[in-house]
């Protein structure tokens, strides 16, 4: 059975030196616009942007089963899906040649 002594002289306790701090405040910092931050030249409306249509079609970008949206337009998507016979639905190809929607898809311009 270990000892139980003293645990002072086991764990070596450090000197605290007073430092002298410097009279000088740290510059606030500045926010940078970047790409992932800034609008790229148009309006920011996120209300706007969530109506029932445009989440149905988000919900259509973000399923990989009729292959990635990078690069792409919606409506060139579906049709390639449909080409390849993996059945898109037909609210969204009504959806886009409605031409009420925003053509590029939920990654177009922000990646």
């Amino acid at each position: 059975m270990a000892s139980t002594g003293n645990m002072k002289g086991f764990y070596r306790q450090r000197k605290t030196t007073a430092t002298k701090k410097s009279s000088k405040k740290s510059p606030i910092p500045t926010v940078i616009q970047t790409p992932a931050t800034s609008s790229g030249g148009r309006k920011l409306d996120l209300q706007s942007e969530c109506n029932e249509s445009e989440v149905v079609l988000r919900q259509f970008d973000l399923n990989m089963a009729y292959g990635p949206c990078l690069g792409i337009a919606r409506l060139a998507r579906w049709e390639r899906a449909q080409r390849l016979g993996l059945n898109p639905p037909q609210e969204i190809e009504s959806l886009l040649k409605s031409g009420k929607v925003q053509m590029e898809s939920l990654w177009g311009g922000r990646i």
